[in-house]
This record gives structure tokens, C-alpha cells and sequence, in this order.
């Protein structure tokens, strides 16, 4: 079993096949995180918390106890005790008081890894083992249950927090994060990277060094969001992609969230990871639960590539459930980019006759097909066919696109209504706001209470017999603006601090009465673009559009910064038209075609205007794709040169598990006049291998691939790529 305690040094140590990570109980009464890195044959190394130095334990120097609050390593620190960081978990009384000491109580071990009610998580069976530890506030009486997935087959480890109310009297929970991690200081210092941006450049890396004081990435929108984002990696300033110590928090959750460090004036580092409580208090009655999601864990002795593989490997494993997580996703054209409102059943067969004859699977039809939704300022929540656009009606439309061999998508925005719709006008009072203020715009348009059962069943049942009526194959689920004027009719005053996290339940609970009611549906989730790419929606479906920025060479940095969490596989990545809609870029149609080959593959564009050049470009595109999808989307992924970092060329491979093949992606993002070729040295294959480039006589060991290189030249111009395909000879 991954997880033993020891009676002798009351301590628990949990293994995963590369990591240990050791909690202790000290005093009889605190939980202490003795350590986390690599495997340790160790179980008792409880002198790393320092607790026989000065400040000593309660218990032998009560004189000093907020001194030993002050420093101690907790595994779960909590507000207003006297241990001056920044707490982990925060409540209120009915007589307002804010105190809070957590004390052990007691523990189980359960083989597998239960689910968490209501919320998406990462899931196993034989390959995990949990650890459940209680800890009491025998002041107020009530108890916080912490868990802890262990996982065997990856180097992963899952913290979750459950508060259960066994007193007589109601509390208020003001914060309830899910992990906290503590790092003394190496003499190399130490960084943290989150991921930054904006619509249209989501997930751009930021590293920075971790002063005093402390740093956070955040989100209040109501979703995770385009700005921020529910990841940090806490590293040694000299790691790097291929060596170093790199701890990585991601969030399992798609709401407001906040990823945090403090350093403090031990040159100690507490890194923390949950529900962002600004905004949120949550009433608990006597007998009541809340559970807070769960954060994955995860460290690496082997740089920051290491972590992306290890979270690659638990969220294609262990997270994503859908019958496509496995499969081709098939070849997708949208029709936004093409016509964004003006189309009818004629244009979108025009360019589904135009698609077959080129290798592309699926029609998508985007956003205008319903009620009088002739532009962005009206009719949402209208879920109607709107028959003059779409003559003969949507099953007329979808049968057609069928006979031509392809298969059918929509576009929807559920959570959303217009002003100007009828919905509005029957339910005025369904929209979020607060009942003093006129609620505020964002694309003219407002956000469905869907906390209220008759709302959220509404808007299911739009979607649901949309679905029924023809036979569609995928749903793209959009959400185009964030949540603001936060209050509910539903709600009592002194739970309006609830609506945000429960409006990510109720998300949660329509995507999944929506996959269990169409198990065959491919489902891509979608916020604006990339503002919820999270783990939490990838529970739901296989893929998320990663950006509304189509241009290739933006995308490099987008993906890269999306890959550094999440598998190529869940990233909705097109071809589009140039000048490019977002930036006015143009780039070569082949190297539009290798960026979004690191993804599931499509296209933004109107098919019926391309040149031929254009048209014999997609064919061998599709071919493309149908080629190396399987090592795409399966293989191990590596990071050889980042455009953010050198600004002047961009590669990245992806290698066959058993290290047979690897397909390389090489862009020369701007030409230098008067340069040599450029030396790539290749990762991840086996040294004593021999491999051949496809195309070329000679054979290379793998060894020379990655220490020696190879040299990549013949690219004249900006924006040109190369597909190097490598091969076990």
C-alpha cells in the first residue's frame, strides 16, 4: 500500500513511485508536513520540523506558544491563532468571532480513491490509495476531514478538504483552501511560474523569483478566466526544463480560485492553492458538509518537463472520461470565422460539400442559428430553431450534412440571456443581479441564475431537445462573459456569499446529466475562448478550445503555456484564415497546419474560397493529422526551444512511449539575414536506439540525436516551420 503510518513517530508517509511525502503529528495535537521530494526509504523524519529548538511545543514551553504557531510547518494552518502567515482555512461564529485551532483526532487508509460529490476529480482504482486524517476544533465543534489521493502509477498527489458541522450552532466558512505545500528556502533561491494573459493570449508563462512578502494568481470573475490562471509550480531558481526541483498545484475547479506563496522572515515559503475567498462565505447548520475541491500535486526531481508529463500521463489516465479520450477526435470546420452571423441551410451546405472532398469529418454550426439572433446583442435563452435562417428546418440541415459523409456540431451558450430576448421578458428576475442596481453588460448580455433548479432546468432542457431533434455529434459549450452584481432571489442574505461556488455546482451538475443523457457526444467546452481551460471542465469533456487567437504564431505561445499542464490532446487548436481575424498576421498555410497539429486539429474559415493550392494543402493536412494523431495525442511531450523565451524560433517534439518514434515541430519564427543552420538537440529518446529521419538514407543513435543534434536549415522568411518525423530504424 502507497500510504503506512507509524505509530512509534505518529507519522504517515505517503509513496508514489518517484516521491515521498511525510506528515507527522506533533504534540498530540499538530499536523506538521515533514517533507516532500523524492523517494525516501525513511518514515521518521520528524527533527526536520524543528520542534525540539526554540520555539519549543506548547506542551513544554507554553510561554511561547504563538511563537511555535508562528513557525511551525503546518499541514493545514488556520486564522487567528497567532501564526501570522496566511491561513489555509478561515470560519465565523454566530457571536463573530474568527478563531480557529485544528487539532488531530484521527485517521483511515481506503484502498482506491472515492469520488467527491458534486465535483469533478481524478479517479482510480487499484492504481491509488487514500488517507482520510481528522482533524477536531474541540472549541467549537465541528471537524475538517483532509484527503489525500496517492497514486501508484504517477507521481501525483491529491488534497481535498472536507468541513463537517457536529456542533449544535451554525458556522460560516470564509475560506477553505484544499493544499498548502512548505519549502525552506535552497541557497539558490526559489521561483514560481503561473500563467497570465488576456482573450485572445491566454496562458502566457511568467517566472519570477519568490520575494518576501507575498504573490498570487487569481480569479473573481466566476471562472477561472483568461487572465489568470488555477495553476503555480514553486521551483529552485536553477531548474529548468530538464533538471532541477519543480513542485506544480493545479486546481481541479472552474471557478474563482486563488494560487498564492509567502515568503517569510525565516526564508520559509507556504505555497497554497483553493476557493479564492474573496466573495465567498458559506453557511453551515449543525449537521451540514462542504466540500472543497481537490488540487493535484505534483513533484519533480527532473525539471519542469518532468511535471507537464507527470500531469499529461494523470489527467489523460485519470481525469478525462470520455469515450474519446482514446480515439481520433474527428476533423472539424467551423463556420464563425467563415460567416460569423450571415448564413443559412444553403451557405453551411456550400461549405460541408466543400469540406467532404478534402478530408474534413464534421460541420460545426456556431453561434446565430436560434431565435432572432442576428447579431451578439440579443436572443440568447431564445433556444429555438430559427427557421428562416436554417430553411426546412435543423434535421433537414443535419441529414444532408450526413449524406455528404460528414457528421454534425452546434454551438450553445447556456448559461447566458439577452435583454432583448423573450426569455428576458417572461424572466426578468432569472438573471443575477442584486435586487438595488441595474446589472451591468458584457457583450449585451446577462447570466442565468442557474443555481435555481427552474432555471438551470431550463436551460438544460433547450440543449437537451436541441439534441434529440437531429442527430448531432458534438456540442460546443460556450460561456462568453464572467459573473458580476453577484446576488440570488434564491438565496438567504447571509448566504449570498454561497452564489459563486454554487454556480460552478450547478455547471457541474448540467455538463453531467448532459454526458450521461448522450454518452456518444463529443462535448468541447469553450469560455470566450480559453477563459476555462481547466482541469475541472476537462471531468466533462476531452477537449477545450484553447484560444479565440487562431494565429499560429501567437499559438505557439498560448499552447505552450496550456501544454504545460494539460495534454495535447485536450486542446482545441485550427487552421483559420489570414490575415489572420485576431492579429492581421499572415503565415504560411503549412506552418498554420504543424501548430495545430499539437492539438485536435480543425478549421476556422470559409472553405469555399480557398485557392487550389489552398484546398491541396488541406488534403494533405487531414492526411497529416490521420498520421500522427495516435502519437499526439498519446506520446510524451518535450519542450526544446520556447519563441516567449528566444524570439526568434520555436520547437517541440512528442515521443512514442516506448521511445520508437518522435515527430517534431520546428517553427523559424522571424528570418536572420546571414546565420548558420539552426542545432536542435532532440529529448526523450533511448540513447542506445538507432533511429532515421523519414525522408533521409542515414541513421543516427539516439545519443547523437539529443547530445550531438541535428541541424534544421533551408527556411527562408518569416513564419516558416518544419515536420521532422523520426523513426526506430
Amino acid at each position: 500500500m502507497a500510504i503506512k503510518y507509524f505509530e512509534n513517530s505518529k507519522t504517515f508517509k505517503l509513496d508514489t513511485p518517484n516521491t515521498t511525502y511525510l506528515l507527522a503529528v506533533v504534540d498530540d495535537a499538530y499536523l506538521g508536513q515533514v517533507y516532500y521530494g523524492r523517494s525516501l526509504p525513511d518514515s521518521d523524519l520528524n527533527y526536520l520540523l524543528r520542534t525540539q529548538e526554540n520555539p519549543l511545543v506548547p506542551s513544554v514551553n507554553e510561554r511561547e506558544t504563538l511563537s511555535f504557531y508562528d513557525s511551525f510547518a503546518w499541514e493545514y494552518p488556520t486564522a487567528g491563532i497567532g501564526d501570522y502567515r496566511d491561513a489555509a482555512f478561515k470560519v465565523r461564529t454566530t457571536s463573530g468571532h474568527e478563531v480557529c485551532l485544528l487539532k488531530y483526532d484521527s485517521y483511515e487508509i481506503v484502498s482506491g480513491k472515492p469520488a467527491l460529490k458534486g465535483l469533478p476529480a481524478t479517479f482510480a482504482g487499484a492504481e491509488a490509495d487514500t488517507l482520510n486524517i481528522t482533524l477536531i476544533e474541540p472549541d467549537l465543534g465541528f471537524k475538517v476531514i483532509i484527503s489525500y489521493g496517492v497514486f501508484s502509477n504517477v507521481d501525483a498527489i491529491t488534497k481535498s478538504v472536507k468541513v463537517i458541522n457536529t456542533s449544535s450552532d451554525t458556522i460560516y466558512l470564509e475560506k477553505v483552501l484544499s493544499s498548502v505545500l512548505n519549502f525552506e528556502k535552497p541557497d539558490c533561491g526559489m521561483d514560481m511560474i503561473t500563467l497570465h494573459g488576456s482573450w485572445a493570449r491566454e496562458r502566457h508563462m511568467c517566472r519570477r523569483e519568490i520575494a518576501y512578502g507575498r504573490a498570487s494568481s487569481s480569479s473573481i470573475r466566476g471562472e477561472s478566466g483568461h487572465q489568470d490562471h488555477p495553476f503555480l509550480a514553486v521551483l529552485s531558481s536553477d531548474a529548468d526544463e530538464d533538471r532541477g526541483d519543480v513542485y506544480g498545484m493545479s486546481f481541479v475547479y472552474s471557478g474563482n480560485f486563488i494560487a498564492q506563496t509567502e515568503r517569510n522572515q525565516f526564508d520559509v515559503i507556504r505555497a497554497e492553492m483553493g476557493i479564492n475567498p474573496e466573495g465567498f462565505t458559506w453557511r453551515l447548520k449543525p449537521g451540514e458538509e462542504f466540500q472543497a475541491p481537490e488540487v493535484v500535486n505534483v513533484y519533480s526531481s527532473q525539471g519542469i518537463g518532468q511535471m507537464s508529463r507527470t500531469f499529461h500521463d494523470l489527467y489523460r489516465n485519470h481525469l478525462i472520461r470520455s469515450k474519446y479520450k482514446d480515439m481520433q477526435r474527428p476533423i472539424l470546420i467551423n463556420n464563425w470565422e467563415a460567416t460569423y452571423f450571415q448564413f443559412d441551410t444553403n451557405k453551411l451546405l456550400d461549405i460541408a460539400r466543400a469540406a467532404a472532398g478534402v478530408g474534413i469529418e464534421m460541420l460545426v454550426m456556431d453561434d446565430g442559428w436560434f431565435g432572432k439572433r442576428s447579431s451578439d446583442n440579443c436572443a440568447l435563452g431564445d433556444w429555438v430553431v430559427n427557421e428562416e435562417k436554417l430553411q426546412g428546418g435543423l434535421k433537414y440541415l443535419v441529414d444532408e450534412v450526413n449524406k455528404l459523409g460528414l457528421k454534425f456540431g452546434i454551438w450553445f451558450e447556456p448559461e447566458m440571456i439577452s435583454p432583448d430576448s423573450d426569455l428576458y421578458r417572461a424572466h426578468p428576475d432569472w438573471a443575477i443581479q442584486v435586487p438595488y442596481r441595474k446589472p451591468g453588460l458584457s457583450r449585451c448580455q446577462l447570466v442565468l441564475d442557474i443555481t435555481r433548479k427552474e432555471v438551470r432546468d431550463y436551460a438544460y432542457n433547450c440543449v437537451y431537445k436541441i439534441l434529440k431533434s437531429a442527430n448531432i455529434a458534438y456540442v460546443k459549450w460556450d460561456m462568453n462573459r464572467q459573473l458580476a452584481d453577484i446576488g440570488s432571489i434564491a438565496l438567504d442574505s447571509d448566504c449570498q456569499g454561497e452564489l459563486f461556488h454554487r454556480y460552478v455546482l450547478a455547471l457541474y451538475e448540467m455538463q453531467e446529466r448532459l454526458i450521461t443523457d448522450f454518452p456518444d457526444l463529443l462535448l468541447e467546452n469553450c469560455s470566450g475562448g480559453g477563459a476555462r481551460f481547466d482541469a475541472g471542465m476537462l471531468y466533462y469533456s476531452p477537449q477545450i478550445w484553447c484560444s479565440d487567437d487562431t494565429d499560429a504564431i501567437e499559438r505557439l505561445t498560448i499552447q505552450q503555456g496550456t501544454a504545460l499542464v494539460y495534454p495535447l490532446s485536450t486542446m482545441g487548436a485550427h487552421v483559420s484564415v489570414c490575415p489572420n481575424h485576431s492579429v492581421g498576421r499572415n503565415t504560411p498555410f503549412e506552418t498554420r497546419g504543424y501548430v495545430a497539429l499539437s492539438g485536435t486539429f480543425g478549421y476556422e474559415l470559409d472553405i469555399t474560397k480557398l485557392s487550389d493550392y489552398e484546398m491541396d494543402m488541406i488534403k494533405d493536412q487531414t492526411a497529416m493529422y490521420h498520421k500522427y494523431n495516435d502519437l499526439v495525442r498519446n506520446g510524451d511531450y518535450y519542450r526544446i526551444a520556447s519563441y516567449q523565451e528566444n524570439k526568434a524560433y520555436d520547437c517541440t517534439s512528442v515521443v512514442a512511449k516506448d521511445k520508437s518514434e518522435a515527430v517534431v515541430t520546428f517553427v523559424r519564427v522571424m528570418g536572420i539575414p546571414n546565420v548558420h543552420s539552426q542545432r536542435i538537440k532532440l529529448k526523450g529518446l533511448d540513447e542506445k536506439k538507432t533511429y532515421r529521419i523519414e525522408g533521409e538514407e542515414r541513421t543516427y543513435s539516439g545519443a547523437a540525436l539529443m547530445y550531438a543534434g541535428i541541424n534544421i536549415g533551408g527556411l527562408w522568411g518569416d513564419f516558416n516551420g518544419r515536420l521532422i518525423h523520426i523513426l526506430e530504424a
